[in-house]
């Protein structure tokens, strides 16, 4: 029956897949699940729904579990089995699915005209209050098993097969999340290895190579990892049939640009495949390394989602997977930082779908996280790690000495999003914004540098150190004063003197917040500079980090690993936001995205045309050189 889901209880999905993916990093023939504590999903559940029917109707439930259904109804109850037809009489009935599960999450499907499993049904763990079932739309059909997710498959042949260092090497168009299949043709075959790499020197190196694999003997395949060439050792291009089988979720394609500007269409066209190979159940950091559910890099995801994908579940999928179950122990993915940008997530997630249910699903979470961290603040009120915590911000030479700035910066953004995320569900909590502005207060006083004219890392060591990482919160989260900000702007961010941002990661916070302050011009030529420099040097993927300085023959060396820099990773994708939210001018101004205004800046380009997604549909935008024209099919105020 149709809008009839498999059902659990909220966040167990996300729990169990997002466990299975941070397991699944495999590493020179060993594996390493992700360092961090992995959230169980329940084990022992039940389903509840009240119907008043008019009429007698029968239903069917089926589910991955053990356990019985119990039907009450006024004058007494009864247990039935799993996959049981039953029938019940007009009136008012009480239906209870009663599911254990050592192995996986319980779920249930129930099939039935008038009494089915759908959004309406509430379930509980015998801990806490009936909560309203969890759901996903992919997974709707009785004989489904929502303990696998189906990715599609797509066949890829090699554009390039070549016989080197004794053995050949296949090249496929592009780097992908592939299954490598070998069939070995010859008659006596010896024992077939293949080496997988996101680049052809690493698929080469068999020492350093990090995917090597023996294909299956039946079915010749080997397990799907990161890969843009396969190299088999020891044989013939004769002796050997090579295809990739591309495995992906199929997000709908919602979005396009073209311009008069062939490198920048080659840098969105580049960002999006970067994007989407990183975007399956979750929001990944990279395909090769780690292949691991990082808040810091979930969170710039949402934002470049918004502009490209405009999928609301992947966003929610990947937050309750981030944040599991309360009590709150350890910080997200171990680091200080990771655990506020999660707060900041749900803030935008709302803003830009609309998503109050969700939103009144994860506050306690919220509230419980904001408690965890001030369970850590000094004698100033500033947040500090503790033993094991991992104080991050970026891959740079700062001043980690004592409370970070930028640490403090990002914890004030979060009082102010608690505050704007209460108001939005109806609730008074002054206490909110009290310690947001305290808290600037305090930052003022202990970070700003009058005679630096910026602020500095860390004031406990007395080093006075300036990088442009606080700076940059300072103003995209709009803690600096305007004449701090314009001091900011000519001491650090336009300042030769202090050191580059070399990472995407961070790029993508200097770029935001000089697109805010006006300065499209740098960031055009930022975009073409930086993401172009990585083309420029055959890049098919955006990278982890990438430093223009850096020699040739080093460009994939980090972590003191030959091949430890990422090729793909979703961090580096930001050119779709910019150049869709500040270039082709798609700001929404209401919550939702059904307020929004189109102002192109089209002095940057010759000509351009571009589609976006915005509630309910999308606007299409032209430019070509003399006449602008936009037109949207979304029921919005534009």
């Amino acid at each position: 029956m149709e809008n009839t889901f498999w059902i659990w209880y909220p966040g167990d999905f996300e729990l169990y897949h997002a466990m299975k993916q941070n397991f699944s990093r495999v590493e020179r023939g060993f594996g390493w699940p992700a360092f961090w504590k992995s959230e169980g999903f329940r084990n022992r559940v039940a389903f509840r729904r009240t119907y008043e029917l008019e009429q007698e109707t029968s239903f069917t439930v089926f589910s991955n579990a053990i356990g019985h259904v119990l039907v009450t109804w006024e004058n007494g109850e009864k247990k039935y089995p799993f996959g049981k037809k039953i029938t019940v009489a007009s009136g008012r009935v009480r239906i209870s699915i009663h599911a254990g599960c050592v192995e996986a999450f319980p779920c249930a499907y129930v099939q039935g005209e008038v009494i089915h499993s759908d959004k309406t049904w509430m379930a509980e763990d015998y801990s806490q209050p009936l909560m309203p079932v969890g759901v996903c739309k992919y997974f709707t059909k009785l004989g489904q098993n929502p303990t696998v997710w189906e990715y599609t498959e797509k066949e890829c042949k090699p554009v390039k097969i070549s016989e080197v260092n004794g053995g050949v090497l296949a090249e496929f168009e592009t780097e992908l999340t592939a299954v490598v299949y070998v069939k070995d043709k010859r008659k006596e075959s010896s024992e077939v290895e293949v080496f997988c790499g996101e680049s052809m020197d690493e698929a080469l190196d068999l020492e350093h190579c990090y995917y090597s694999w023996q294909p299956d003997p039946v079915t010749n395949r080997c397990p799907c990892c990161a890969v843009h060439f396969a190299f088999i050792p020891n044989c013939k291009a004769e002796d050997v049939e090579i295809t990739a089988f591309y495995q992906y979720v199929d997000f709908p394609k919602r979005a396009s640009f073209k311009c008069s500007d062939q490198k920048l269409n080659k840098i969105w066209e580049v960002a999006e495949h970067t994007f989407r190979l990183c975007s399956g159940i979750f929001f990944l950091d990279g395909v090769k390394r780690d292949k691991w559910i990082w808040s810091g890099d979930a969170y710039q995801s949402f934002f470049v989602n918004q502009y490209l994908l405009a999928d609301p579940d992947i966003d929610q999928r990947t937050l309750l997977a981030l944040r599991g179950n309360d009590p709150m122990t350890r910080h997200i993915n171990t680091i200080m930082d990771y655990s506020l940008f999660w707060i900041l997530g749900v803030l935008y997630h709302y803003e830009a779908y609309g998503d109050l249910e969700f939103v009144r699903q994860v506050y306690p979470k919220m509230c419980s996280l904001m408690e965890f961290c001030e369970g850590q603040l000094d004698e100033n009120g500033f947040l500090v790690g503790r033993e094991n915590d991992w104080i991050y911000i970026d891959w740079a030479d700062m001043d980690k000495t004592g409370a970070l700035c930028a640490e403090q910066m990002l914890f004030a953004a979060c009082w102010q999003t608690m505050a704007k995320v209460s108001a939005a569900l109806g609730e008074e909590n002054p206490e909110y914004m009290e310690k947001y502005e305290k808290l600037i207060g305090q930052i003022h006083k202990f970070y700003w540098d009058q005679e630096k004219g910026a602020f500095i890392d860390s004031f406990e060591s007395g080093k006075r150190n300036v990088t442009r990482h606080a700076n940059i919160f300072a103003i995209l989260f709009h803690i600096a004063t305007q004449e701090e900000q314009e001091k900011i702007l000519e001491n650090v961010i336009k300042n030769d003197a202090i050191p580059a941002i070399t990472t995407p990661y961070f790029n993508f916070f200097e770029l935001d917040m000089l697109c805010q302050t006006g300065e499209l011009e740098l960031v055009f030529n930022k975009i073409r500079n930086y993401w172009g420099g990585m083309l420029d040097r055959g890049a098919v993927t955006f990278w982890e980090q990438f430093d223009p300085e850096a020699p040739v023959e080093e460009q994939y060396d980090m972590y003191g690993d030959r091949f430890g820099k990422s090729l793909c990773h979703a961090w580096a994708a930001s050119p779709i936001y910019f150049l869709a939210k500040y270039f082709m001018g798609l700001k929404f101004t209401g919550v939702g995205g059904k307020e929004f205004v189109v102002e192109p800046h089209t002095e940057f380009f010759d000509s351009f045309d571009c589609t976006l997604p915005v509630a309910g549909g999308k606007v299409h935008i032209v430019w070509d050189g003399k006449e602008l024209k936009m037109e949207t099919d979304a029921e919005a105020a534009c």
